[in-house]
């Protein structure tokens, strides 16, 4: 699920001008709200570029990168001193799938993917949130804050640097 999520929070980050967008940076807070309205919010920062590459780095409660390459997503928790390395397949193109998203407004956008409707907010040209139910119901919103676009970017940024000493995982 959080591979999902990550995958198509990265691509709905450049809806706003799919035709144009190569790249996208920005701060986030992510909050998650569950069904007896207890919240908990995650802050950090994400760099995504085309076609399928993405780097969350979560820094509050918890440190956490969560890359995003094009067949798979490594997850390096430095608190756990582990890694975890999970194939997402090679059929996912988020920025196709944006592209492909409705219009409900001048602010809103429907999509849909792994039976999970998104709701994507725009402000002029730029994202400001996205919030959806996940498998528990809960419900999950991120905003977008200090959002660069087609900011020019390496893939060598999107490779993760693994300890020698972390286990690794493979799932």
């Amino acid at each position: 699920m959080k591979q999902k999520f990550l995958l198509l929070i990265l691509a709905t980050a450049s809806f706003a001008n799919i035709e144009t967008i190569q790249s996208f940076e920005a701060d986030f807070t992510q909050n998650i709200v569950d069904d007896k309205n207890k919240t908990i919010a995650y802050y950090g920062h994400v760099k995504a570029m085309k076609p399928q590459y993405a780097l969350w780095t979560y820094t509050k409660p918890i440190d956490k990168q969560v890359y995003i390459l094009q067949n798979k997503a490594i997850i390096i928790e430095p608190e756990l001193e582990q890694a975890i390395i999970k194939k997402i397949g090679d059929n996912l193109d988020f920025f196709q799938l944006i592209k492909h998203a409705q219009k409900l407004d001048n602010e809103r956008y429907l999509a849909h993917y792994n039976n999970t409707t998104f709701i994507i907010s725009t402000k002029g040209n730029k994202i400001v949130s996205i919030a959806y139910k996940d498998e528990f119901e809960n419900r999950v919103t991120i905003d977008f804050t200090h959002q660069i676009v087609n900011k020019k970017m390496d893939k060598r940024e999107f490779s993760p640097n693994i300890p020698d000493e972390y286990d690794l995982i493979r799932d």
